[in-house]
Order: C-alpha cells, then structure tokens, then sequence
C-alpha cells in the first residue's frame, strides 16, 4: 500500500488527485492535448499509471477534467472581485481588472489551449458553455449600464481585455497594462452628450 501523507485516506485521495490534475495540466499547456496520458500525467506526478487509474479512466477523462478546472478556479477568483463591486460599471472593471490579474498569474493558459486543442466534440461543446457562464456577470453588467446595443459593446470592449491579456503575456507591465485598459474601458461605456453624434452631423453639414 502506498504510502499515505495525509490524516485520512480521503485526504489523501484528495491531495493525489490535485496532484494529478495539476501535472496534467501543466503538459496541457507545455506539450498540447494530445501529449496528456495517464502515463505521461502519473509520471510528472510522481504516481503509477496504475495509480492515475484509480482517478481518471482515459486521456478523455483527464481533459474533461482539466476543462472543468480550468475555469472553476478562474470563476471563483471572478466571482469574489465583482461581488465586492458597488455598481454595474465597478463590476466591469473589477472584471477586467481581475482577468488581467489571472493572466499575470497565467492562469487563462490551460482553457488558452483547450480551445485550440481540437478536444472531442463534447468536451469543446461543455468549454463553451464554461467560457459563457464565465463571461456573462460581465456582460450583464454592461446590460444593466444600459450601453447603446450591449451586446456589440460588450464584444467590443472583450476584444480590448483579450488584447491586453495577450500584452501582459508578452511581459507588458501588468499595472501599466490595467489602467490604460479601464481607462478606454470607462469611455467606452460613458453616456454620449445628449444629442452629441446628431450635432456633430449638424456641424458637419454647415463646413
């Protein structure tokens, strides 16, 4: 019997399967989907094959597993900044903020490689759904700011947080990064004077 390096069995099982996740998707972003194996895993593990086995049945399950992971742990972090937002337009940047934190910390790396892993077809329909349930507090925040067609303005200002996030893992400086990022943010989403556009055309029309 293995040895046990927890006070119950269930700690222990518990710990060897975090183990295991952990080492499966440290090759997920390191050498692709296809490199992650029972063997490969319980090898940078530490473990048996024999031992992954006791946890996760097939490659399959493995990447299933990962897919989950990969956005609980983001989702939780997400879920706390917004929660402590006063307002819809605090809870966008609270969003971002954290998002770019997260990339920092490169935790957007494992659900980064799932997308372009070619995953079965269920496994890439489950990701989506994950990547919307992720998205959605903040898109019901630019909703709720009541932003001219939100959802085209939610797309356009997640294109500026998918730009940034790539900045900040090129090395940008992360607080640097942010602020030039909430700063557009916060102007994207500022009411337009009254009557702004249509006088401008006005104005326009009189040159």
């Amino acid at each position: 019997m293995p040895k046990i390096n927890a006070s119950t069995v269930a700690e222990h099982r518990a710990h060897q399967r975090e183990a295991l996740v952990g080492a499966a998707i440290d090759i997920l972003v390191s050498e692709g989907a296809a490199a992650v194996t029972p063997a490969a895993v319980g090898a940078r593990a530490g473990l048996a094959r024999s031992s992954v086995y006791q946890y996760f049945d097939s490659s399959a399950a493995l990447l299933a597993t990962i897919t989950e992971e990969a956005f609980r742990r983001s989702n939780e972090a997400l879920t706390g900044a917004m929660a402590a937002a006063s307002g819809p337009v605090e809870r966008v940047e609270a969003f971002f903020r954290e998002s770019l934190r997260l990339g920092a910390e490169g935790a957007h790396r494992p659900a980064a490689a799932l997308m372009s892993a070619g995953l079965p077809p269920a496994c890439q329909e489950r990701l989506m759904e994950l990547h919307l349930e992720q998205v959605e507090p903040f898109r019901a925040a630019v909703r709720e700011i009541g932003a001219p067609d939100p959802e085209l303005t939610a797309d356009l200002i997640a294109g500026m947080l998918h730009t940034a996030l790539a900045a900040v893992e090129r090395g940008a400086p992360l607080d640097s990064v942010t602020d030039r990022t909430l700063a557009l943010v916060r102007r994207c989403l500022s009411p337009a004077p009254a009557g702004g556009a249509e006088s401008g055309r006005r104005e326009d029309d009189r040159t």
